[in-house]
């Protein structure tokens, strides 16, 4: 008799990473998918047992839709954390960004700690949680997380909250400080480093895409779908021991890639026409955030912990344009 599935939960689904994990786990029979999101989740396309996925529409903010929602994923294994307002979006709406970011993860938790006591928990962070001052090198895992944004602010106060509540036994979790994903398919997002996927996607369907800052010299910390959608299952099941009790943060690893080198590789392996379709005006404000984020972290702790990197910028759009031709 085969085993019964472990059901995982996805807030956040109709999203980019939901769905990228969702492909994942609805490949192997041993997981059930349960998505959700403010507008219709759908199941992923081509899996092998999209049978084993349900899609639930509804307000993450509505505690009367979640106490249905936890109810719909009984038994409980993990939880994946993904909704969310993103950086650029934050910024321009703190009241909703605390509303959602904030006070909806908090109220999910609790509803959590009451319904399924101990259940794996992975929060999506982001490295945004880093401010200036920032260290000449590397960010190594000594830094304070200072944030410049509220997306970053609201990012770490959660951080705290989980750090306590695994503390106290109230849940299993991670928060897992993401890199800017690039490059991520389809519509442009509200983050300020949505361009850093735009700067590929868009000219690769003969579109026009804006960079908003004049400085091609200028890196961000960066990782590819292939890569992250790899290292949200191991930490899945990584072993809770590996970190401290109180310290739950992990920084998943990327790579510091400049705008000069994305650009090089469009060429490359989109070919130099391409570059034509890049545009760059300086926007203050989203440079402002861009500027405050680390450029480049420290990976020893997160590959010692057994998680995977991309090795170069090449390769990050090689994978993208060679999803174009499958």
């Amino acid at each position: 008799m085969p085993p019964i599935p472990k059901n995982i939960l996805i807030t956040g689904a109709g999203g980019f990473i939901g769905p990228l994990l969702a492909t994942r786990l609805l490949n192997d029979p041993g997981y059930r998918v349960i998505l959700t999101d403010l507008v219709d989740p759908v199941i992923p396309p081509g899996v092998k047992y999209p049978e084993n996925a349900t899609a639930l529409k509804g307000d993450i903010c509505d505690p009367a839709f979640v106490a249905s929602l936890l109810e719909a994923a009984a038994p409980l294994h993990a939880i994946f954390i993904f909704h969310g307002i993103m950086s650029a979006g934050s910024e321009a709406n703190w009241d909703l960004s605390l509303r959602v970011n904030v006070h909806s993860v908090r109220d999910l938790l609790l509803a959590l700690k009451a319904k399924y006591p101990g259940v794996r928990v992975i929060y999506s962070s982001s490295q945004a949680v880093y401010g200036r001052p920032l260290p000449p090198g590397k960010v190594t895992d000594d830094v304070t997380p200072t944030p410049e944004g509220t997306y970053g602010a609201h990012k770490l106060m959660t951080e705290v909250f989980i750090n306590d509540m695994h503390r106290r036994g109230f849940v299993d979790a991670f928060s897992l400080r993401f890199p800017t994903v690039s490059v991520r398919p389809g519509r442009p997002t509200s983050a300020a480093s949505s361009f850093l996927s735009g700067m590929i996607r868009e000219p690769m369907a003969g579109v026009e895409c804006v960079i908003p800052i004049q400085d091609r010299a200028f890196k961000s910390f960066l990782i590819s779908p292939d890569t992250l959608q790899e290292n949200l299952i191991r930490v899945l099941n990584m072993e809770s021991s590996k970190l401290p009790k109180h310290i739950r943060h992990i920084n998943i690893p990327g790579i510091s890639v400049s705008i000069q080198e994305l650009m090089d590789a469009l060429a490359k392996y989109g070919g130099e026409d391409r570059l034509k379709y890049l545009k760059e005006v300086s926007d203050p404000d989203l440079e402002r955030i861009l500027r405050s984020w680390a450029p480049e972290l420290d990976t020893t702790t997160p590959l010692k912990l057994g998680l995977i990197k991309d090795e170069s910028a090449d390769s990050l759009v090689k994978q993208y344009v060679d999803s174009l031709k499958s």
